[in-house]
């Protein structure tokens, strides 16, 4: 029980960098694009990305939090 809980706790660190990763990167690609582009008053893509990418973040963060609390539980 305790191997399965960990690779589950290890496989949501890995998608917690991820969606990080990808949120930062969106991030700065969009900076760039406003800094070039200032006629547009709506969202871009790129800044939808980063929203979905931040938003996932903390779902998994979530879920790896509730992931230790099983652990801890089931250690004890």
């Amino acid at each position: 029980m305790n191997a399965i809980l960990i690779i589950a706790l290890v496989i949501l660190m890995g998608l917690v960098v991820y969606s990080l990763v990808r949120g930062i990167i969106a991030f700065l690609q969009s900076t760039r694009e406003d800094l070039e582009d200032q006629s547009s008053d709506r969202a871009s893509e790129l800044q939808l990305m980063q929203n979905k990418m931040m938003f996932n973040r903390i779902k998994y963060q979530a879920l790896a939090i509730v992931v230790v609390a099983v652990l801890l539980a089931v250690a004890s």
